[in-house]
This record gives structure tokens, C-alpha cells and sequence, in this order.
């Protein structure tokens, strides 16, 4: 298991793979790829520094919200 960077720990004790836009056609099998192994090097750590976080709404926990304000920074942030 993955450690996760200094900013993700504050909310969860592993770190999710995050992919730049750049890749996905690649990890989504879009691309040919010559090996398994050529994928996994996609599965580096994220930045620290680019990783960006805000409180918002407990409605995320529900899965019967499904809309765009679930993203939204809560008011009193």
C-alpha cells in the first residue's frame, strides 16, 4: 500500500492514483501499449503541490446526490 503524500493523509490513510489527462488515453486502452509493465509507470506519485482540497458538503456522502454542487467549497470554508 501506497503512503499517502502530506496533504491527502489529512482525509484518507491511502494514496488514490491520480492520472493527468495526458495518459488516459493510454491507461483506458486507447493506445497500444507494448507491455503491463509500460503501464505501471503510469502509476507514479501525484504531486504534492498540485494536489488541491476543500471542505465541502456531507451531501458527497450520499449516493443519491449526483450533481455539480457536490464540488462546490462549502460557504463558511
Amino acid at each position: 500500500m501506497k503512503r499517502p503524500r502530506s496533504r491527502v493523509v489529512e482525509i484518507h490513510a491511502r494514496m488514490p492514483v491520480i492520472l493527468p489527462p495526458a495518459v488516459w488515453p493510454t491507461w483506458l486502452g486507447e493506445e497500444e501499449v507494448d507491455s503491463d509493465a509500460a503501464l505501471k509507470t503510469l502509476l507514479a506519485p501525484y504531486p504534492a503541490e498540485d494536489v488541491k482540497m476543500w471542505p465541502v458538503s456531507q451531501r458527497v456522502g450520499n449516493v443519491r446526490n449526483n450533481d455539480a454542487s457536490l464540488i462546490e467549497p462549502l460557504a463558511s470554508a
